[in-house]
């Protein structure tokens, strides 16, 4: 029998009864307000979210380039440790297209509302008000030092131990392990790991990772991903219509890593293909920093769309109000 099964041991089976168990005290203690959600400043993402991300949940964010993913990012992670200052937890991110001064300059253009070009001009001096106004953001951080960074491209396996050995190293001294919220940036810049001949199967063997990862430590993934081109189709960039949307199948390796996702969100700029009413319902894009976040799939929320917008004042992502509708034409026909 032994030699049928190729010599493999049989799994411990749990009773749905203990499963059902430990729901009841999982809810009665976030009725108590014992687990609580991370929430970010955007009410709208918040309640999309069920009050905020969760631990031990995977959230896959899609975009194509230049609509803002990593600032989304780096606003996302500033305002979850400023929100949710009653929380104990730490901060690891992967980000492997960027060295770590482009890295920093970023942070403080996000913290002080200085774009990076004011930041680094070559023709001017940098206005001494806001360069100390940097240094007081440095001076800071020496006090909620939480984030530790990984620069270097990877394998999903080195991820892994990477998580490992942080969850180890910062744990309590009760012995359990701190929450942390992982952040990667973004993953098609893992290396193929082993026997793994492409970017899709990396990609499948990174889904099953994070998963693993979640049942095993007490951690919140936010993975960041690419978006196919045929988004880029301008048939699908005509006024009014569904193809105006991202799509589940826009995400990049989708049939790999989605499976495993609990929230999967898209990040659409409608003005980067010239869209002036977006979607079958005509909203009136009148602003050229317009963003639209496409939550697709949420296993403990709901999936809708809502609007955001870059304020370039503060280099910040705002929620703005749901624009109107233009007038849809009736036929003639």
């Amino acid at each position: 029998m032994a030699e049928l099964f190729n010599g493999a041991q049989p799994l411990q089976p749990v009773s749905e009864r203990d499963a059902l168990r430990k729901a009841l005290t999982k809810i009665a203690a976030r009725s108590r307000g014992e687990i609580k959600s991370l929430r970010s400043a955007w009410p709208k993402f918040n309640d999309a979210f069920c009050d905020g991300l969760e631990w031990r949940t995977i959230t896959v964010v899609g975009a194509r380039p230049g609509t803002g993913k990593t600032l989304f990012m780096e606003q996302l992670i500033s305002d979850i440790i400023e929100y949710n200052t009653d929380q104990e937890f730490r901060v690891l991110k992967f980000q492997m297209e960027m060295v770590d001064e482009t890295s920093g300059i970023r942070k403080l253009s996000l913290n002080t509302g200085a774009d990076y070009n004011t930041l680094m001009s070559r023709s001017q001096k940098i206005d001494k008000a806001l360069f100390n106004k940097c240094l007081h953001y440095y001076n800071a951080t020496e006090t909620t030092d939480i984030i530790d960074v990984i620069y270097d491209a990877c394998t999903v396996d080195e991820m892994c131990a990477t998580i490992r050995y942080q969850m180890e190293k910062h744990k309590k001294i009760d012995g359990s392990f701190t929450n942390m919220l992982v952040a990667i940036d973004h993953s098609a810049l893992f290396k193929n790991g082993r026997g793994q001949k492409d970017k899709f199967e990396m990609l499948g063997a990174l889904g099953e990772a994070l998963t693993m990862m979640k049942k095993r430590y007490p951690v919140a993934f936010v993975v960041l991903s690419q978006l196919n081109r045929n988004i880029d189709d301008p048939k699908r960039a005509i006024d009014g219509d569904y193809g105006n949307y991202v799509l589940d199948s826009d995400i990049y390796g989708s049939d790999a890593l989605l499976q495993h996702a609990d929230v999967v969100m898209g990040i659409n700029k409608p003005s980067i293909r010239k869209i002036r009413q977006y979607g079958p319902d005509r909203y009136i894009i009148s602003d050229e920093d317009t963003l639209v976040f496409h939550f697709l799939k949420s296993r403990n929320g709901t999936t809708r769309i809502s609007f955001f917008k870059l304020d370039r004042d503060t280099m910040r992502i705002v929620e703005i109000s749901t624009p109107a509708c233009a007038t849809k034409k009736v036929s003639t026909q």
